[in-house]
């Protein structure tokens, strides 16, 4: 009996993020430009957005996003605290560039 009662506590918790990716729901944010494109084929656009709601309305931020993507677009972002790398030529040894 035990052991069933810690399996059901455990599935309530859940991950150790998931809190903060639930707090607020999704935020709409809106596309301002389009940066680059990344991955190993160039299926993940980087994307300049503006948050329009929640504790962080008016930030521009820099996010990863699969799929077609345009400027004016508008993304429901889980969470709006971690930013995305930029996206930069990196310079391998031996290259003249």
């Amino acid at each position: 009996m035990a052991k069933s009662q810690k399996k059901q506590q455990k599935k309530q918790v859940g991950s150790k993020g998931s809190e903060k990716l639930t707090e607020e729901g999704p935020v709409p944010a809106i596309v301002e430009a389009t940066l680059g494109r990344g991955g190993m084929k160039g299926e993940v656009t980087q994307v300049r957005c503006r948050i329009l709601q929640g504790k962080n309305r008016g930030k521009t931020m820099r996010r990863n996003v699969i799929g077609p993507v345009s400027k004016r677009d508008i993304l429901m972002l889980r969470e709006t605290e971690i930013e995305a790398r930029r996206i930069g030529k990196k310079i391998r040894r031996g290259s003249q560039f």
